[in-house]
């Protein structure tokens, strides 16, 4: 077990019921949102969800940074049902030919495992990437430190060799610049396992926000209009807290 980590507890979901007024707020501000965030290039952004869940989690993600310029789309490969040798060349597959028919690299954002996949999409294939954008996605252990580890012990998982399997993948940086997005109160994923302390070009984007509300919360939109219009070289450095 990596020092200092382990999976959230049962009773840290329910701090996840806090999906409902995140959503709520969402509703009520969103036009604000849109009148006031940081405008888009036109360049192409590619969005995927988390495990268990599909393009349908991310579409009011998508249609906000719509209206704001972008370029965006969900990443078509149905529910991610979580089966990583399988995603990750599909997901390349799907961003080489998002960046050859619009003659540009992809912007990548990623919630939960599909920040995990599309960090390893940039890893395998930096030509095609722009930037990453995570939120709230496990970069360390795998499944090991979420609240899904338990049904993967009972399937037959060894959390263990998996974890071994992540950190071998770090061998081979990320160059692509990164920004990770995180809560401390995530109750699926534990959010010291979002801190990436292996990738050369990685920033940590501290909010306040429930597991769920990564693709509902009015602050992270904000933050992601703001990640994106900026680039790299973002002054967005708000909500960053210490990483102990």
């Amino acid at each position: 077990m990596t020092l200092g980590l382990r999976a959230p507890s049962p009773l840290s979901l329910l701090g996840e019921a806090r999906i409902v007024a995140e959503w709520i707020s969402l509703r009520l501000c969103v036009g604000l949102l849109r009148r006031s965030a940081p405008r888009g290039d036109q360049g192409p952004i590619l969005v995927a969800p988390g495990f268990g869940s599909d393009d349908s989690w991310t579409a009011s993600l998508r249609r906000f940074l719509a209206t704001l310029g972008h370029d965006v789309r969900g990443w078509g490969l149905g529910r991610n049902h979580g089966r990583i040798s399988e995603l990750v060349p599909a997901l390349v597959e799907q961003t080489a030919c998002f960046a050859e028919v619009t003659g540009r690299p992809v912007r990548l954002i990623g919630w939960s495992l599909g920040g995990y996949l599309v960090r390893e999409v940039a890893r395998d294939r930096p030509d095609l990437v722009k930037q990453v954008i995570t939120l709230g996605a496990p970069v360390v252990g795998g499944p090991k430190y979420t609240a899904s580890a338990a049904m993967y012990v009972s399937k037959g998982y060894d959390l263990d060799e998996i974890e071994a399997r992540v950190a071998e993948r770090e061998s081979d940086p990320i160059r692509a610049p990164i920004d990770a997005i995180y809560s401390r109160s995530d109750g699926v994923v534990a959010w010291r396992a979002c801190i990436d302390r292996r990738s050369p070009d990685v920033r940590h984007h501290e909010v306040r926000s429930s597991h769920l509300g990564l693709v509902a919360s009015p602050a992270v939109f904000r933050l992601v209009a703001e990640l994106l219009a900026a680039g790299r070289f973002s002054s967005a450095d708000r909500g960053c807290g210490s990483l102990q």
